[in-house]
């Protein structure tokens, strides 16, 4: 992260994580203070002398924990740097660092829901939801939505149908939160949805085509009949086993396929957002899909076998922010969309970042330009 921070050298960064904590919050949530107090303190981020954190902890509070944390870090070379209130509907100037945790459900800086069980009562402990701040920045206002949309429970039933079960349910929340951030309750802006979408391949095309050749083989439980593995083999070359299919097992013999080219050849089964089109837009992938990676240290760019590798992590906008990401000129790469850490062990999610620089007076098509800084 400091190694980004460095080269890229934004002058206002927001930090989206989610599943603070890790799995196993409730013993390892006391990790979090030294991971908040690194990040504000470390010299990698000395020059940027405001922040707001903003960390959901409270895994007690099980009908409004979504453990989702939100970091937001300013340059010291930002002037006039504003959050709005919620609350109050004003805007108010950041100053000095701030962190929030307990308080979340009472703090008018932000909007924070987590997902009613009913969108996916199998899950009875799910933390998935969203968190919603709002900033100003040189005339330009935009929200940022850190995200934590459902998984797959199963890689069985998410083979089923095609779109899957879980891709129905995936694509109700996001509309959910679409349809909250631009209901009528404020001023209408352009805003940019990131964290961990859980976006998975369209796992029936997949299998399909990754053992199109193969012949399946149904293994079902003794007690109940229920399918609980498939196994793909060669129809020749000695039957060789290509792919087995379990509820948490997805072993595919050549995980080449998802590593070639940043497994380009898959961007085809991506599908999940297409849904979306005429609400959301994605700058085009150019790296690896960023889960699941292997939680061994030791092995920064395998993949578990757990589930079929997927860009479940992705930063999305409005097309009116599309609007205020500054055009390249004279060749200069200014927008970058990529992952961090491509080998390095960073869990099971590999974080993806966007750099851009917001084009001066983008917010307001009546703002007096020359009065406006370019800020990144």
């Amino acid at each position: 992260l400091f190694q980004v921070v460095h080269a890229h050298k934004p002058h206002f960064m927001a930090l989206h994580c989610q599943e603070f904590g890790g799995k196993n919050y409730e013993a390892s949530m006391s990790h979090v203070d030294k991971f908040v107090k690194e990040l504000l303190s470390s010299d990698a981020m000395k020059d940027y002398n405001r922040a707001r954190v903003y960390l959901d902890e409270n895994y007690k509070s099980q009908e409004h924990f979504t453990a989702l944390g939100s970091f937001y870090f300013l340059h010291e070379s930002l002037k006039n740097i504003y959050q709005f209130d919620f609350k109050a509907k004003k805007y108010k100037k950041v100053t000095g660092k701030e962190i929030y945790s307990d308080t979340l459900e009472s703090t008018p800086m932000l909007e924070k829901e987590k997902f009613p069980q009913d969108y996916f009562p199998e899950c009875k402990w799910s933390r998935k939801g969203f968190i919603r701040t709002r900033w100003c920045i040189t005339d330009c206002a935009f929200d940022l939505v850190n995200i934590h949309l459902f998984h797959d429970a199963s890689n069985l039933i998410a083979w089923e149908t095609s779109p899957s079960v879980y891709s129905g349910i995936r694509h109700k929340a996001l509309g959910y939160v679409l349809d909250r951030i631009i209901d009528q309750r404020f001023e209408k802006v352009s805003y940019f949805v990131f964290g961990d979408f859980n976006f998975r391949l369209d796992a029936k095309a997949v299998v399909e085509t990754l053992c199109a050749k193969a012949t399946m083989q149904t293994i079902r439980a003794a007690d109940t009949n229920e399918v609980v593995k498939l196994i793909f083999r060669e129809s020749d070359n000695d039957r060789k086993v290509m792919l087995q299919l379990e509820k948490k097992l997805f072993d595919y013999f050549n995980q080449d396929v998802f590593r070639d080219n940043n497994g380009t050849a898959l961007l085809e089964f991506d599908r999940e957002l297409s849904v979306f089109k005429d609400r959301l837009y994605e700058l085009d992938i150019s790296f690896p899909p960023s889960y699941p990676y292997s939680e061994d240290s030791s092995q920064g760019k395998q993949y578990m076998n757990t589930r079929c590798p997927a860009w479940c992590d992705r930063i999305l906008m409005s097309h009116s922010a599309k609007e205020l990401i500054l055009k390249v000129k004279n060749d200069e790469k200014i927008v970058i969309y990529d992952h961090i850490g491509p080998n390095v062990c960073m869990g099971d999610h590999k974080p993806v970042f966007l750099s851009f620089r917001i084009a001066a007076g983008a917010g307001k098509p009546i703002a007096n330009v020359h009065k406006c800084c370019v800020v990144q």
